[in-house]
């Protein structure tokens, strides 16, 4: 088991102010098997953490601590909503790498 699965799930399940028990209530599960996900003791099935994936908006990859990247859901947005953070990420990823280039 990837040594950050627990701890990104507890992060973002806190993020969504869920407790476990809500968590385990939506994945018709117990409060004892969301605790041992979060405490690595337990594993979950393939299934479940498909689930879990929807449930929290991130990508199963991002949950089991191979990648680091955050997803933004945008369902629901307008298409002019989405061009206007497609815009703001674009800035905000070329000020990041100006100030890259500034600390070199």
């Amino acid at each position: 088991m990837i040594f950050d699965f627990g701890y990104r799930l507890r992060e973002l399940r806190e993020s969504k102010n869920l407790t476990q028990t809500q968590v385990a209530k939506r994945l018709n599960l117990s409060k004892t098997t969301i605790s041992g996900y979060e405490n690595n003791i337990k594993t979950p099935s393939l299934e479940v953490l498909v689930k879990l994936s929807i449930l929290y908006g991130a990508s199963a990859d991002y949950i089991l601590g191979l990648e680091n990247r955050k997803l933004i859901q945008i369902d629901g947005l307008t298409m002019n909503q989405e061009e206007i953070l497609k815009i703001l990420l674009k800035e905000f990823k070329n000020l990041n790498k100006k100030s890259m280039t500034v600390m070199k």
